[in-house]
């Protein structure tokens, strides 16, 4: 991924440090995050090969893919997500996620009690 998909807005808000990279250090993973009241909102590009081990939050999230796509693993089935389809994960769901293409998506996290 050459160029960053986002606008120059988005990419003035704080950056997130590679959350994949202790574990696939030659990945190339990019956040930026957006922080409310009610929702933190994640501004992501994925490098093709990421794949994130098992892992849940503490939020219900919802995302949109915006470039490429990627199969979401939760209770023991995969989906494939592409532009424009929207994903759900509930809050203290186990899930990980394989991207074999380079990926956009804007995830929203719920934040508890709002």
């Amino acid at each position: 991924m050459d160029q960053l998909p986002f606008p120059e807005i988005i990419k003035s808000l704080p950056q997130l440090t590679d959350l994949v990279a202790a574990e696939q250090p030659d990945s190339r993973q990019i956040v930026y995050h957006l922080e409310t009241d009610k929702v933190d909102i994640y501004y992501a590009t994925y490098e093709a090969g990421i794949t994130t081990d098992f892992h849940s939050h503490t939020t219900d999230n919802f995302g949109v893919v915006t470039e490429g796509g990627f199969t979401l693993i939760m209770d023991g089935q995969e989906q494939s997500f592409g532009v424009g389809d929207w994903y759900y994960i509930p809050a203290n769901k186990m899930h990980a996620a394989r991207f074999d293409e380079d990926t956009v998506d804007v995830e929203f996290r719920l934040k508890e009690n709002n």
